[in-house]
């Protein structure tokens, strides 16, 4: 993996980058569509590459993991091949579910025992297993196994889980150093920041994880509830200590307006399940603001969904169709709002890295925050 810098911006630390893997080229600032397993629900590939302008996705280690399971994805050449999709993918390492599942699991120095949520079988990841997992998937980008803490947490409990990931980050660069890429192209591992919500645990950390010398770094345990402002004062002080040179990954974030403040703070990549999760309940994302498509107002509103935008579905659709689809509980609804958002997404990402190189990035970033987060 290589990763250039083309520009920066002069009131900020926004930087617009160029990431190439073997699956091809990621302009940077970017968002990554989240294909939990194996699919960004209700968007077809061919839309995601075509109309959406996706370059890059995400599939989930824990999920792929039990369904289909790596004997597919094998037998099938990777994941690549398996779902139909030639360009970039990167894999969590199943260290978020040791945060969502922490209901079904039991954590140990060794690693995480997971009670499936699928049949209730037990399974046991290690870091050492979550990089094999990941080199069977086959994902260009994988993630070192980490635990990802809650908000709040106590001190304590912060420190003690900043250590275990960094010893299973020693473990998991020793496991990816003594194994070989599984289909032919090169696959690149991140380390994870962590360390919550305290200054000192997450200075050390993002310190730990700069000395790696990694291709590329993650911030995690971010964005689980913690007030915006908190997650702002953590990412930059992140983004100050791991190196310039190298993409910085800002994990699960976030709504358009973290994702426009966090490029600001020199974050290059993004990825949440809100543009898609929101859209199959009816939530779209514009440039003028918030909209919550099944609310009267949009009975007789015949305009596009977002007439800024030049996505297929804007120009196809207006919001009255789009409102009566999800009052008929149509299918098609879902389809339709889960593609504009994350043509939005990408398209907003588009714009912050078109304004950091002609140098209007903190100007237009003043004028979008308001509107972004304004309900319609």
């Amino acid at each position: 993996m290589k990763f250039r810098i083309d520009g920066s911006d002069a009131g900020s630390r926004a930087r617009a980058g160029v990431l190439t893997t073997d699956h091809g080229e990621i302009l940077t600032p970017i968002f990554m569509p989240v294909g939990t397993a194996g699919t960004v629900k209700a968007v077809h590939q061919r839309d995601l590459a075509s109309d959406i302008g996706a370059n890059i996705i995400l599939g989930n280690t824990y999920h792929l993991y039990l369904r289909p399971g790596l004997d597919i994805l094998e037998q099938a050449g990777g994941l690549h091949c398996f779902i139909g999709w030639n360009k970039p993918i990167l894999t969590d390492s199943g260290g978020y579910q040791v945060y969502s599942l922490s209901d079904r699991r039991k954590l140990t120095e060794e690693g995480v025992t997971f009670q499936s949520h699928i049949d209730g079988s037990r399974h046991v990841f290690t870091p050492e297993k979550a990089i094999d997992i990941q080199r069977s998937i086959g994902a260009d980008i994988i993630m070192a196994f980490d635990e990802c803490t809650p908000y709040p947490c106590d001190y304590d409990y912060a420190a003690r889980s900043a250590d275990i990931t960094h010893r299973w980050l020693k473990r998991c660069l020793n496991r990816f150093q003594d194994t070989d890429n599984r289909y032919g192209y090169q696959q690149t591992l991140f380390p994870i920041v962590q360390g919550s919500t305290y200054i000192d645990l997450r200075k050390q950390s993002a310190e730990e994880i700069a000395a790696t010398g990694a291709e590329g770094n993650a911030i995690g345990g971010l964005s689980v509830g913690e007030p915006p402002e908190m997650m702002y004062e953590m990412t930059s002080l992140v983004c100050s200590i791991l190196p310039r040179d190298k993409p910085r990954y800002l994990m699960g974030v976030g709504t358009p307006a973290n994702i426009i403040e966090s490029i600001a703070l020199g974050v290059d990549m993004f990825d949440c399940v809100m543009p898609t999760r929101n859209g199959r309940n009816g939530m779209l994302f514009t440039s003028n603001g918030i909209i919550n498509i099944r609310n009267e107002k949009w009975k007789n509103d015949f305009s596009p969904i977002d007439e800024n935008s030049n996505s297929f579905v804007d120009m196809q659709y207006s919001k009255a169709y789009l409102r009566h689809l999800f009052v008929a509980r149509e299918m098609l609804g879902s389809m339709i709002a889960s593609q504009h958002n994350l043509a939005f997404y990408l398209w907003l990402v588009k714009q912050a890295r078109e304004k950091i190189l002609d140098g209007s990035f903190s100007r237009w970033k003043d004028q979008m925050l308001p509107k972004l987060q304004q309900r319609l």
